[in-house]
C-alpha cells in the first residue's frame, strides 16, 4: 500500500456526501472538467496563432516564425506539460494513479484541443490532415488521426487503472509500454527533416505507428484481463 494512501486528494476536497458517485468516478469527473477547460485554452491559443501566422488557413510548408515568438511557444508547451503534471500530483496519491491521471487529462486535453480548432476554424477538414503536434525539441508531425488515436488509448487505459482497487504496473509492463511509445514517437519524427528544410511532409509511416499503438493496447488489455481473472483467487 502507498505510504500516502491516507492523504487527502482532490476527490476529498470536492466530495459531496449526496453525490452518489464512487471516489474513482468523482476523480474522473474533476479530471474531465480540468481536461476540457485546459484543452479549450490550448485550442484558443492556437486559434490566435493561426489567425496571425496563417490568415489564409494552416498548411505546409510552414511559415517562418519569428525567433522571439518561437521561444515563447516552446516555453508555453513546456508549461502546459508542467501544469498537467502538477494537477496529477495534486489530484491523487501513488505513482501509478498519478501517471494515470496525467494520461487521462492529457488525452482529454488533446481531444478537446482538436474539437476547439474544428469548431473555431473548421480545421482539420479531414482527420488525415497533417499537424504539428509539439515543437520540443523539434517539430513532431503526423496526420490528426494519429494523436487522436493515442489520446483515446490513454483515456481508456487511465480509466481502467483509476477504477482498479490496487493498480500496479510491473517493470516488464513499463518496458513494453515505453517501447510501444517510442515506436509511436519515432513515427512523429520521420518527416521532421523535410519540414525543417521548408518542404511539406511526405508519407506517414502508419505501419510503424500501428505496431506501437496496437502493441501497447494489446499488452495492456492482456494484463488487465489477467488481473480481473486473478481477483477471485486473491480473495
Amino acid at each position: 500500500m502507498d505510504s500516502g494512501a491516507h492523504d487527502r486528494d482532490l476527490t476529498d476536497v470536492f466530495h459531496h456526501g449526496r453525490s452518489g458517485l464512487s471516489p474513482a468516478s468523482r476523480l474522473l469527473f474533476w479530471c474531465t472538467l480540468f481536461g476540457v477547460a485546459f484543452g479549450y485554452i490550448e485550442g484558443s491559443v492556437v486559434v490566435y496563432l493561426r489567425e496571425l501566422l496563417y490568415p489564409e488557413g494552416f498548411g505546409f510548408p510552414l511559415q517562418d516564425i519569428p525567433a522571439r515568438l518561437l521561444r515563447v511557444e516552446i516555453v508555453r508547451e513546456a508549461a502546459t506539460l508542467l501544469v498537467l503534471g502538477a494537477f496529477a500530483r495534486l489530484a491523487t496519491t501513488g505513482g501509478v494513479r498519478r501517471f494515470a491521471v496525467f494520461a487521462f487529462c492529457f488525452g482529454i486535453w488533446d481531444l478537446v484541443y482538436y474539437l476547439t480548432l474544428k469548431l473555431s476554424l473548421g480545421w482539420p477538414a479531414s482527420i488525415l490532415d497533417w499537424d504539428v503536434l509539439f515543437l520540443i525539441p523539434v517539430p513532431w508531425l503526423a496526420p490528426v488521426l494519429a494523436p487522436v488515436l493515442v489520446s483515446l488509448a490513454l483515456v481508456a487505459a487511465a480509466v481502467v487503472i483509476l477504477r482498479a482497487s490496487e493498480p500496479s504496473i510491473r517493470p516488464v509492463d513499463w518496458m513494453l509500454e515505453v517501447t510501444a511509445g517510442v515506436l509511436i514517437l519515432a513515427s512523429f519524427f520521420t518527416n521532421t527533416p523535410a519540414v525543417l528544410a521548408g518542404e511539406a511532409p511526405g508519407n506517414y509511416p502508419w505501419a510503424l505507428f500501428s505496431v506501437g499503438w496496437v502493441g501497447g493496447i494489446a499488452w495492456f488489455a492482456v494484463r488487465a484481463l489477467r488481473s480481473v481473472a486473478a481477483r477471485p483467487a486473491d480473495r
